[in-house]
């Protein structure tokens, strides 16, 4: 299964290091993340329209055919890309940003490219990418990817799944779970995520962070509903250069996914168990809001990272590592789930979901509450990163059935066509008092 700690740090990294996408119209001074320009009306246009932006002039197919060719035998393009930029540091920018558009470009569009141009040729998809996606005229599209002449098609898929380059499976799932919401849907998860980061409360408060990266030159704008949040509006910002980064006064983190932390509701001095805590995103955050935090995970690799994370953040004392979960005042059950909420953070990721996994998840979610529910003295909090209800209400609906010392309070989602998040959905109870 694909973790999702690891998508947000791999599309993170790549979006600071300036490999990846950058934000479209970034040279005007408009950012995705910037809700004045539209998340929440994301144009279906959107996640072609940037690929007319990249400098193609300059794509090195040399590098970027070979990556290609390995992401579409089943290679993770963001590996791909490191592999291929570490190959080749002599590529100057406009060469790195083209080269790197291409190979995520292949991995995301590789089924409408495939119905544009009816070849499987990594050179044939570069080449239909440039012209029938990234207004490249045919002949030099042909010139700049060595490939052969292919006719071009006129009219528009019909196929969601054409339109989109959806796996048939994720087509079927996203008709059902969304109806005529789909489209939207897919026009959101075309386009790379804001770059957000939450501010270290136990170093500084986000006014502070705010004005200390703007003193090195990084732009960013505050998030009107996360109280930690910010948004990076400098395409390209060097942040893990920063004096703010180094100090800790910041992780990276999805406005959603803070959302989701808040939830929980901690109150300085309380225990919360964070019952999957893998690398710690939401523990840390916890830790921030004065609470103490009982990190617990079956991962314990991942816990190492937590704890790394936590003595750069001056966490220690608040988070302490757990090799069984532990009875707390609050119990979050971040659940391993589908994930499909957070496609947006890697081009292919919808091509590397097994979608056998999806029925094998909601048995497991359903103990994790299990486990959760005689450990919480007052409030159990169930959150997972997927719009499947089978994960989301049918999971939060059997704990209703199973639990009536339990009362639910709150049932929350967010949609990255809706509120330009990623889709997050969370149910919370309270425990009844006697």
């Amino acid at each position: 299964m694909i973790v999702v700690s690891e998508l947000f740090e791999a599309a993170f990294l790549q979006q600071l290091a300036g490999i990846v996408h950058r934000d479209e119209d970034a040279d005007s001074g408009v950012c995705m993340q910037d809700r004045a320009a539209g998340l929440s009306l994301m144009r279906h246009t959107a996640g072609v329209d940037r690929l007319r932006t990249v400098p193609w002039d300059a794509l090195r197919a040399d590098v970027a055919l070979p990556a290609i060719a390995s992401v579409l035998q089943g290679a993770s393009a963001e590996r791909e890309v490191d592999r291929a930029l570490r190959r080749h540091g002599e590529l100057a920018r406009d060469e790195r940003t083209a080269t790197v558009e291409a190979i995520f470009g292949v991995a995301l569009w590789r089924r409408r490219l495939l119905w544009e141009t009816g070849s499987v040729s990594p050179a044939n998809l570069l080449a239909s990418l440039l012209r029938d996606l990234g207004g490249v005229a045919e002949d030099r599209a042909l010139a700049l990817t060595g490939a052969a002449p292919a006719s071009a098609k006129t009219e528009r898929p019909t196929r969601l799944a054409d339109r989109w380059s959806l796996p048939d499976w994720l087509e079927s799932h996203l008709l059902r779970e969304l109806g005529d919401a789909a489209e939207s849907f897919c026009a959101a998860i075309a386009v790379p995520g804001p770059v957000c980061l939450r501010a270290n409360r136990l170093l500084c408060t986000r006014s502070e962070l705010e004005s200390g990266l703007a003193r090195e030159g990084i732009d960013t704008v505050p998030s009107d509903r996360a109280p930690d949040a910010l948004f990076v509006r400098s395409p390209q910002a060097n942040l893990f250069g920063t004096r703010a980064w180094r100090e800790g006064h910041f992780e990276p983190q999805d406005e959603g996914s803070q959302l989701l932390g808040h939830l929980v509701g901690a109150r300085p001095g309380e225990t919360v168990l964070d019952l999957c805590a893998g690398a710690g995103g939401k523990s840390l955050l916890l830790a921030a809001q004065g609470a103490r935090v009982l990190a617990y995970d079956v991962d314990r690799e991942r816990l190492e990272r937590l704890r790394t994370r936590a003595r750069r953040a001056g966490a220690e004392r608040q988070i302490e590592i757990v090799d069984r979960p532990r009875p707390a005042d609050l119990v979050l059950v971040d659940a391993p789930c589908s994930e499909l909420g957070v496609l947006r953070r890697g081009p292919d990721v919808r091509w590397r979901i097994d979608p056998r996994s999806l029925a094998e998840l909601p048995p497991l979610q359903r103990q994790l509450l299990e486990t959760a529910a005689p450990l919480a003295a007052k409030r159990v909090v169930y959150g997972t990163c997927t719009i499947s209800r089978a994960e989301n209400e049918d999971v939060a609906d059997a704990f209703d059935r199973a639990h009536p010392e339990f009362q639910r309070v709150t049932t929350w989602r967010t949609l990255p066509h809706v509120e330009g998040t990623d889709g997050f959905f969370a149910a919370v109870w309270e425990r009844a008092r006697a």
